[in-house]
């Protein structure tokens, strides 16, 4: 089990200790667990009111924290953040030994880095080459021709196809398939004919792939995953398609080909977005929106067709009200007709 003193701690996770900094931590647990011998965060109102009551070793807090508090305190600009580098020291992942397991099936032309960790019943193609460090996980498949940088995991039954690019130190989770081809038909009277998809997928350094995701490879050139970016789970990337720097795309996205994606944009889950768009750096895309033409830079939209968010959250208000809107709409239209009726029967002046 790992031990520190909070002195220790805190400069490790970058927070300044008010209390006793001799104070051994053995771990890291949520607020409501947490003991004597455990660093917690709190960072909302709901949770900072109960610092007080806090058994716990340590609480981190925001900086601008003013509430009193029996218990040591970790002050820090970002607290979520901070108990997050807490989490990686108590928990540090845990890698394979490191090896080519004799049950992997090896190409030719391999090159391996230094400590390379590549577990039973993996299957790699010719002319591979890995980085120091990289892991790769039983039942993965890397294709012929794929370069895969240092530090880079890849987990069980990963499926990289040929020639496809992966940076270092990125994370690649278990049922992935990376470079498959992109959905390209062109009608041939009534049948569709395969248009080849000659291109490669690339992913840059530091990005985390969820489980499940496809990613399709370019029809020409490459779909490019910039450095930073982080997928969830069973997301789908069509071919061509470019994700700018440290954006984010939760479950169930679904991007057609050809769009580009600028920096730190956020889509949300199951947003759908449409093919040959643009969306600008910085956008937020709501859940479940269905974007069809392209987003400027900075904003953010909800809803299906796609429209700024507050605009949407009128027309969420709305949409309840409709049946009600439409019985008085209608009554209305009643009494129009019967006083229209009333005045053709009037006689008219002379």
């Amino acid at each position: 089990m790992a031990e520190i003193s909070l002195t220790d701690l805190g400069g490790l996770i970058g927070g300044e200790v008010a209390g006793d900094g001799t104070t051994l931590i053995r771990t890291a647990a949520a607020f409501d667990a947490a003991d004597a011998d455990t660093i917690t965060f709190a960072d909302t109102a709901k949770v900072l009111k109960r610092v007080s009551a806090s058994k716990a070793g340590a609480v981190i807090v925001p900086r601008d924290f003013s509430g009193s508090a029996e218990t040591n305190l970790v002050y820090s600009d970002h607290p979520r953040l901070a108990f997050a580098r807490a989490l990686h020291f108590f928990f540090p992942s845990r890698k394979p030994a490191t090896g080519i397991s004799p049950r992997a099936s090896i190409g030719e032309n391999f090159e391996a880095g230094q400590d390379v960790s590549i577990g039973p019943l993996v299957c790699i193609g010719d002319n591979v080459a890995v980085g120091h460090r990289v892991v790769i996980y039983p039942g993965a498949v890397i294709g012929a021709g794929v370069i895969i940088g240092d530090d880079t995991v890849i987990y069980p039954n990963v499926v990289i196809i040929d020639g496809c690019r992966i940076g270092c130190r990125s994370i690649i989770h278990a049922g992935t398939v990376i470079g498959s081809d992109g959905y390209g038909f062109v009608p041939d009277g009534e049948t569709h004919f395969k248009i080849p998809q000659t291109g490669i997928v690339q992913i840059d350094d530091d990005v985390e792939i969820g489980a499940l995701n496809t990613i399709d490879r370019a029809t020409f050139g490459r779909t490019w995953i910039k450095s930073g970016v982080k997928t969830d789970n069973q997301v789908h990337i069509g071919h061509n398609v470019i994700i700018g720097e440290n954006s984010l795309v939760v479950a169930q996205v679904g991007i057609a080909g050809s769009t580009g994606i600028g920096r730190h944009v956020t889509l949300a889950g199951q947003a759908g977005i449409a093919g040959h768009i643009q969306i600008g750096d910085n956008a937020i895309i709501g859940p479940q929106a269905g974007v069809t033409r392209s987003v400027a830079e900075g904003q953010v939209v909800s809803g299906t067709p796609e429209m700024p968010h507050r605009l949407w959250l009128k027309v969420c208000r709305i949409m309840p009200r409709l049946p009600e809107i439409k019985k008085r709409i209608e009554r209305l239209e009643v009494m129009a007709n019967k006083s229209a009726g009333k005045d053709a029967q009037k006689p008219q002046n002379r």
